[in-house]
């Protein structure tokens, strides 16, 4: 079983502000699946670069505004 990533995520409250988007139409956007956005919100999944940035993308913010590495 994959272990948590560190990554924090506001993608729930960033739905919720763009119109209660679902997951299935941020999927769609950004061209993966439901679960995929389901495990990046729960912080089960890390998206590869591209996938945060087209999510970033998707509700026109900076990528830090979507996600979040805590310092060492």
């Amino acid at each position: 079983m994959a272990k948590p990533t560190l990554i924090t995520n506001q993608i729930r409250t960033l739905r919720f502000h763009s119109e209660e988007m679902t997951q299935a139409e941020l999927a769609k956007r950004v061209g993966v699946t439901r679960q995929t956005i389901i495990a990046i919100e729960q912080g089960k999944y890390s998206p590869s670069l591209e996938v945060a940035f087209q999510i970033a993308r998707v509700f026109r913010v900076p990528l830090e505004e979507v996600f979040q590495y805590p310092e060492a």
